[in-house]
């Protein structure tokens, strides 16, 4: 199991269901925002709020649907092995939820309003803002209950990523690599797209960081990323099966 069902099924007491559990936990975190929202007057923050939610919702389902299918699969012990046992996507997450609060905290207040270099790059302008994102959400003073709530919310939605990332290398390893199975491929390429549907539904969180360049080529970068790599891995699968 990767380490966030573990944690799960690790609850002292607790005689949920994986599904049970993770939806409970998304249920909880809506109504935080909710209630947030409404008792601090942060109506605006609460749309980009539930729009992490529900990243965090599509990334808990196809987590555990991705878990699943990947046990089941007739797979070289060393595919399994690198996928769960290696606690790869915990070092991915904590690395992107670092940069994450990195920039929120600190780039972002220092360099509002700037023009960031890459930008130029993109195929249509990216808007800048002229207020820090944590400014322009919850205001000059932010709540302290707003901001712990906000953190952890993302933490999910990066641990989710982190998972996602893992997912595509190992998938590309795996067929570049590994003697996988050929009558195994649809299901390895099933993988694969569910992966991808995963980082296309991340694209729900742009709207709230259109004006943030860094954040923007960030978010756009690792859906781009994880379609190449997954998409490398679809292709290689169809080539070794035709061979």
């Amino acid at each position: 199991m990767w380490v966030y069902e573990s944690i799960v099924r690790a609850l002292p007491g607790a005689n949920l269901s994986p599904t049970a559990a993770i939806t409970l936990q998304l249920a909880l975190f809506e109504v935080g925002v909710l209630l947030f929202a409404w008792g601090y007057g942060l109506w605006n923050a609460a749309a980009a709020g539930t729009a992490a939610v529900f990243v965090a919702a599509v990334g808990s389902y196809l987590l555990l649907r991705l878990g699943d299918s990947n046990r089941t699969l007739d797979a070289p012990t060393t595919y399994t092995r690198l996928l769960f046992g290696s606690s790869i996507e915990v070092v991915l997450a904590v690395l992107a939820f670092i940069a994450l609060v990195t920039h929120l905290f600190v780039y972002d207040p220092q360099h509002v309003g700037e023009t960031l270099p890459m930008a130029q790059w993109a195929p249509i302008p990216i808007p800048r803002s002229e207020t820090p994102l944590v400014t322009a959400l919850f205001g000059p003073e932010p709540p302290v209950p707003v901001v712990f709530l906000s953190l952890l919310v993302l933490w999910d939605v990066c641990y989710r990523i982190g998972v996602s990332w893992w997912i595509a290398v190992v998938s590309l390893y795996g067929e570049l690599r590994l003697p996988l199975p050929p009558e195994s491929g649809d299901e390895f390429r099933r993988i694969d797209y569910l992966n991808v549907a995963f980082a296309l539904a991340q694209l729900v969180l742009v709207p709230f960081i259109r004006d943030r360049p860094a954040l923007l080529l960030a978010v756009c970068g690792h859906v781009l990323a994880v379609f190449v790599v997954s998409g490398a891995a679809v292709a290689i699968s169809y080539r070794r099966e035709a061979a």
